[in-house]
């Protein structure tokens, strides 16, 4: 789920978005010169350019707001209990009935667009090409943007642009932390639940962490099993403690459903986490499924410290080189656990645990 200052920003790049795919419509359907002979080209009209400045802003700022709050109602009450195809499909049949009664009114207002107005013939949305024309430009041009959110949703924020400027083409350096997050007593909770019961179980819980992973900046880079991968960059990860405050959060959103899931599985869930930070390289694989993979020690080095959360009946662990680098209130009590020789290292490596008051 987002937060408020992040739809603020979605809206106002709605707005910048249909401002720029209004002004576009307008530069094909009033300044193009070309003609052919037999071929009906759209006329090209001298109009001020005030008037082209009132039409974009009558008509891209309401829709690029409603855009927003269409997403913002989806995203908030309805992406859970709907496929993405019916989503797509009915998001886009509302823009559409939106786009009809917005230019609709329009032509009403400006009488110029169509060269048609509402009053001197009824039904003309009917029949007219050119308003239809429109439409599917429009739709397509939602359909481009919604495509484009989901891309940016399912590689990270700003990631699927670097992607088309072929950015991670070849391996590159960057600094990130990880935080390997794996449900407590999954094989006992598969064997009392079932396959399909536990399948359920770990989507709820996946659905509670989506709920909050914007909040703290999080980037979901992998889903295994009972296991999610997240992700930051490393200012953002430390920035706020966000790597340590996301675990805790997640905890909370369980517990405020708890009754839901005793009802529903006879249990309560509860993760166990491994937190780890550093430089390592990521790149581009595959042809067939392109992804986005991360490379180097950083990734062993979270998984392991993950792993030993049973030995030392822990919930966080955390990498003693990241600790230092984040601000953590009172509220949080960090313990030193040792120096430990992580399977397939070679040096030791200094952990903590933390608890919150």
């Amino acid at each position: 789920m987002r937060t408020f200052q992040q739809y603020l920003l979605f809206t106002f790049r709605s707005v910048l978005f249909w401002i720029l795919a209004f002004s576009f419509m307008i530069v094909i359907r009033y300044f193009g010169i070309f003609e052919e002979k037999g071929v009906s080209i759209l006329p090209k009209y001298e109009l001020p350019i005030q008037d082209l400045l009132l039409y974009v802003g009558l008509s891209s700022i309401p829709f690029g707001v409603f855009y927003a709050a269409v997403e913002f109602l989806f995203d908030r009450y309805l992406a859970k209990n709907l496929s993405l195809g019916i989503i797509i499909f009915t998001k886009t049949f509302l823009y559409l009935v939106t786009l009809i009664l917005l230019v609709s009114y329009v032509v009403e207002y400006t009488g110029y667009m169509l060269d048609v107005s509402l009053s001197d013939e009824r039904g003309w949305w009917r029949t007219n090409k050119t308003f239809w024309s429109i439409m599917i430009y429009f739709v397509i041009a939602s359909l481009v943007f919604s495509f484009i959110r989901i891309a940016n949703e399912k590689f990270g924020r700003g990631v699927f642009i670097k992607m088309l400027l072929g950015k991670y083409r070849k391996p590159q350096e960057e600094k990130r932390i990880f935080m390997f997050l794996d449900l407590k007593s999954s094989t006992t909770f598969a064997e009392n639940l079932g396959h399909y019961k536990y399948s359920q179980l770990i989507q709820d819980c996946f659905y509670d962490l989506n709920r909050i992973i914007s909040k703290y900046d999080a980037e979901i880079y992998q889903y295994v099993g009972d296991e999610a991968v997240l992700s930051w960059k490393y200012k953002r990860g430390i920035n706020r403690n966000n790597v340590v405050a996301l675990y805790f959060a997640f905890n909370d959103r369980i517990d405020s459903r708890s009754n839901y899931y005793q009802e529903k599985y006879g249990l309560i869930p509860q993760f166990k986490a491994g937190i780890h930070g550093g430089t390592l390289m990521v790149t581009e694989v595959g042809s067939v499924k392109k992804e986005i993979a991360y490379h180097g020690d950083v990734i062993n080095t979270t998984a392991r410290i993950q792993s030993q959360c049973n030995t030392y009946n822990a919930s966080v662990l955390i990498s003693e080189s990241l600790l230092r680098d984040l601000n953590l209130p009172e509220e949080y009590i960090t313990k030193n656990i040792d120096d430990l020789l992580l399977r397939g290292k070679a040096q030791t490596i200094n952990i903590y645990s933390i608890v919150r008051e």
